[in-house]
């Protein structure tokens, strides 16, 4: 039996094939991204989703991949956004996109080696 252990988590998670197709998302990621009255995007080119120039620079990533994470505030609410490039079988077959809440306050607990 296949779990997904992706979907009941409170983080919205999405993949895309390297062409950008949009191959799944768990449902915190339909909540957070599905427009008003749209039902699906599962599909879709995941560029079409994004605006200049996020759309240019996500599109260098699915041609050239490599990790990329970031901050994003919007009205009030902080995000991590952590992007970074899937494998099949040791290819490269796309982009998985993370994006999770942050909370005013995080602790950075700084662990030592052990000797």
């Amino acid at each position: 039996m296949k779990r997904d252990y992706f979907e009941g988590a409170d983080v919205a998670v999405t993949i895309c094939a390297k062409d950008g197709t949009i191959l799944d998302m768990n449902r915190k990621s339909r909540k957070t991204f599905l427009k008003p009255g749209q039902e699906e995007i599962i599909g879709k080119n995941v560029l079409d989703c994004h605006p200049e120039p996020a759309r240019t620079m996500l599109a260098g990533m699915l041609e050239n991949p490599r990790t990329n994470v970031y901050t994003v505030e919007k009205e009030g609410v902080k995000k991590l956004i952590f992007q970074c490039p899937w494998y099949d079988e040791g290819e490269y077959a796309g982009y998985m996109e993370l994006s999770m809440v942050l909370p005013e306050i995080i602790p950075n607990r700084i662990r030592k080696p052990k000797v």
